[in-house]
């Protein structure tokens, strides 16, 4: 199964290097957000201390949007019929799905450089120790490893690329600005400051933000509540559970699919 998932990723990387314009829809779409954020409100909202609390977020932010790269890579291989003609070859029913996520996870690597690159431009800086960063960064691709076999589930169920797209977004979107990616979650008015508290999103930037030693702004109110103060616990905890999940429903699915 090994050894037929890396081929199979490695085909994905190849598409991803002949076609380098889906690398750079992965990579552009995070680094809009780092300069939105960091110059068009960050000037109202703490200038620099601001951009230091900000790039964990977008790191959590780019994780959690992993997902919707697998979910167009699944569903325009699945439209083109490539998941059929790999189902005829004698490799294992599942090498498609974790070569699809393993190919996924060496792209938000790349994306994740480039937003470290980013956020050295606009003034962050990790404060924390170089073992402290490491399990940041670990934690982010867990994270988006995770998301990413979410992605495959909406994939497999879309079949359909331009659904896909759509159906990997629709929901994102309020997932990821419902935390606090960008501002406290304390800020969030009644139930959506409850829902922020428990996004797993919001564990996975505040764990950074603890690990790296970026400091919110000093009028953002400090969260409270379990989540809050074992972030980084919570954030590998909600990981795990994603994937206790999301693995064994996109293998059956995937099965659903390549019997048809």
């Amino acid at each position: 199964m090994f050894r037929d998932s890396a081929i199979v990723a490695q085909r994905n990387i190849l598409t991803i290097i002949r076609v380098p314009t889906l690398l750079v829809t992965a990579v552009v779409q995070p680094l809009m957000f780092v300069f939105l954020f960091a110059y068009v409100f960050g000037a109202s909202l703490g200038g620099g201390a601001y951009r230091e609390f900000l790039l964990a977020g977008i790191f959590a932010q780019t994780a959690a949007f992993s997902a919707t790269f697998t979910t167009v890579g699944l569903a325009n291989d699945l439209s083109k019929g490539i998941v059929d003609r790999l189902r005829s070859l004698p490799m294992s029913p599942v090498a498609v799905l974790f070569g699809r996520t393993l190919s996924d996870l060496l792209v938000s690597i790349i994306s994740l450089g480039v937003m470290v690159g980013c956020g050295y431009v606009v003034g962050w800086r990790i404060n924390g120790s170089a073992g402290d960063a490491a399990v940041a960064f670990g934690l982010i691709l867990l994270f988006g490893f995770a998301m990413s076999w979410v992605g495959a589930l909406t994939g497999l169920v879309s079949r359909n690329v331009e659904v896909a797209q759509s159906a990997g977004l629709i929901w994102l979107f309020p997932v990821t600005f419902i935390s606090s990616c960008f501002v406290s979650a304390q800020a969030l008015p009644g139930p959506l400051r409850g829902i922020a508290e428990w996004n797993p999103i919001t564990a996975v930037a505040a764990s950074g933000r603890q690990l790296f030693d970026n400091a919110a702004p000093p009028f953002f109110a400090k969260p409270t509540g379990w989540a809050a103060d074992n972030p980084t616990l919570y954030a590998v905890g909600c990981s795990l559970v994603i994937l206790a999940i999301f693995v064994p429903l996109a293998l059956a699915q995937y099965r659903k699919v390549a019997s048809h």
